[in-house]
């Protein structure tokens, strides 16, 4: 899917990454005031209704103004605003989802359009993929993370009380709008939360682009223009090119998980919503690290970098305690489990992630043990 850019964004430095998945490409538009820009919305979106799903604080500050461009695009929006937060990722605030497209007897041509973060994207999404099995779906990130990471590539959930996106399904957007100007208005953390994916990918691939990040992460906490836009459009390179070699997570696209297993346990332990997913990315990355170091991997300078990395970026780079026993149990939980073990993303190197299971338990134990506490 090709889009014309003769009209960009307000500042005129609209930028296209097409994820190429054959007849279900699609673009992700990058750019300041994309988010309403009525042309573009009606060169993607047929006249008629959409359902428009969004969470209180985000709706407060765009749900006006972009249904006023959908309104310009021919577009009636149906607004589904849901409660903020990982801790309401669950069946019962998905189903009120169903019930606004019951109510307003919303059908197969009906498009969900999702406008906030990882979370309205991953509900939202996940409506799209089973709302009378499967209608269009836009995404409209709101948060650095979800505009960098979330928003691309289809992966669609919910969590369960013992893991995180344990419940979901695959289905691709047709169209990304990742505008922005909506990181104006994001808390420092939610900014901050969002860099841990965008050092994910200096660290999993693109050492150029981690020697660019050192220098330039103070920018990016400044919210200077030009850096977020260039990490923004680096990072969705990446995850395009990723999703287009392996859409449904064979290989290649599980490197993307570096620090989540750990992650996941972190933000499931300490109970969703108490930190940040980005937060416990970059511990448990910093844990992913330090196991890699174990293993003869990297060397303690290198983890030092990956340390100093996250610590710039004002994200944690300790986890909570919690018994080791606790985190394995955990971790066993983690999608990537095979007959039982444990594969884990980890780093042959800066720039070169590779997903195993083929490692010394030991190596683990250890990792663990470390950060276990007296739980």
């Amino acid at each position: 899917m090709n889009i014309d850019v003769s009209s960009p964004s307000a500042d005129g430095t609209t930028e296209v990454v097409e994820v190429l998945l054959a007849d279900r490409s699609y673009p992700i538009v990058i750019g300041r005031g994309v988010s309403t820009d009525s042309s573009l919305i009606a060169r993607h979106l047929k006249p008629g209704r959409a359902a428009l799903v969004t969470s209180e604080v985000v709706g407060a500050l765009y749900l006006a103004p972009v249904t006023a461009a959908l309104a310009a695009a021919g577009i009636e929006a149906v607004p589904i605003v849901l409660p903020d937060g990982e801790q309401h990722k669950n069946w019962q605030v998905l189903n009120t989802v169903f019930d606004h497209l019951i109510e307003h007897r919303c059908d197969r041509r009906t498009p969900v359009i999702a406008l906030g973060g990882g979370v309205i994207g991953d509900m939202a999404g996940f409506a799209a993929a089973t709302w009378q099995r499967g209608v269009p779906f836009v995404q409209i990130p709101t948060t650095l993370l979800a505009q960098v990471d979330s928003s691309v590539g289809g992966k669609t959930a919910i969590n369960h009380p013992q893991g995180k996106n344990m419940i979901g399904a695959f289905h691709q957007p047709g169209l990304v709008l990742a505008d922005t100007a909506l990181l104006d208005t994001l808390p420092d953390r939610e900014l901050s939360a969002g860099l841990a994916e965008v050092i994910k990918y200096g660290l999993i691939r693109d050492t150029a682009f981690l020697d660019w990040l050192e220098p330039n992460l103070a920018k990016l906490l400044a919210r200077d223009p030009a850096a977020l836009a260039y990490a923004v459009r680096r990072s969705c390179e990446h995850k395009a090119e990723v999703v287009a070699a392996d859409e449904r997570e064979a290989g290649l696209r599980e490197t993307l998980n570096l620090g989540h297993t750990f992650g996941h346990a972190v933000e499931t332990g300490v109970g969703y919503g108490e930190w940040l997913h980005g937060e416990a990315v970059a511990a448990g990355t910093v844990l992913a690290a330090a196991m890699s170091a174990r293993l003869g991997w990297l060397g303690e300078g290198e983890v030092g970098r990956v340390r100093r990395l996250f610590a710039l970026a004002r994200l944690p780079v300790e986890p909570p305690p919690m018994p080791a026993a606790r985190w394995l149990d955990l971790m066993g939980h983690d999608k990537k489990v095979r007959g039982g073990r444990i594969r884990l993303v980890l780093l042959k190197g800066l720039g070169h992630a590779v997903t195993t299971g083929d490692y010394d338990p030991a190596a683990l134990d250890a990792t663990l043990a470390e950060v276990a506490g007296h739980g």
